[in-house]
């Protein structure tokens, strides 16, 4: 008797192999020109939760989840008026024949708090063994599955935008069509401001 073959999840996916398989452009560019954008000023919880969490962190990914990444955007949350559900660590299965199923570790929806994920959504990934280029394919995988979605749903929009982050670091990509565009500089913990910005410019439009 044969073995029955593993499905290929998300995790699964490198950036070539997701290229070939979907027939994807890959093109590396600036996805935040130079705009007028009111400074966000982080609430004073946030610093003092990131400032005692940054330590705790270097423990394990779990803690960089909980100590980092998950406060950042229980803050964005906040900015957009709770308009933003998070959803961490739950199932999002779009075409297991594809290949586009799995846990994600972070969705997060433009719709009030529901049981389940509610289109559109934005996909975010956190680098496994601190190494943002592992995740990127598994990122890339997410938001083609959230593009699909979100046509499933009747909620197609433009720009599917997503992010690779250790919480220290941070990349983000946007996906347009077939055009799978990565932001041509990463972003650092130390420029939070600037984080906060762009989570927000990709989750407000």
């Amino acid at each position: 008797m044969s073995r029955r073959k593993r499905q290929f999840s998300y995790a699964d996916w490198s950036l070539d192999a997701l290229r070939k398989a979907f027939a994807l452009q890959m093109i590396r560019q600036d996805l935040f020109p130079a705009t007028v954008t009111e400074p966000i000023v982080p609430a004073l919880w946030l610093q003092e939760i990131l400032q005692r969490g940054q330590h705790l962190a270097l423990a394990s990914e779990k803690a960089r989840s909980e100590f980092i990444i998950a406060p950042i955007l229980l803050f964005i949350s906040d900015l957009l008026e709770k308009n933003i559900t998070v959803y961490s660590g739950v199932r999002f299965d779009v075409d297991k024949e594809k290949g586009l199923h799995g846990i994600c570790d972070f969705i997060l929806s433009r719709s009030p708090a529901l049981p389940t994920v509610q289109a559109p959504v934005f996909m975010l990934v956190e680098a496994k063994k601190n190494d943002i280029e592992e995740g990127l394919g598994q990122c890339a995988a997410e938001m083609v599955a959230a593009q699909w979605f979100n046509q499933q749903e009747n909620t197609p929009i433009a720009t599917v935008y997503g992010c690779v982050t250790t919480g220290e670091t941070w990349q983000f990509m946007a996906l347009q069509e077939n055009t799978l565009c990565m932001d041509d500089r990463k972003y650092f913990i130390t420029d939070l401001t600037l984080i906060l910005n762009r989570l927000k410019q990709s989750l407000a439009v």
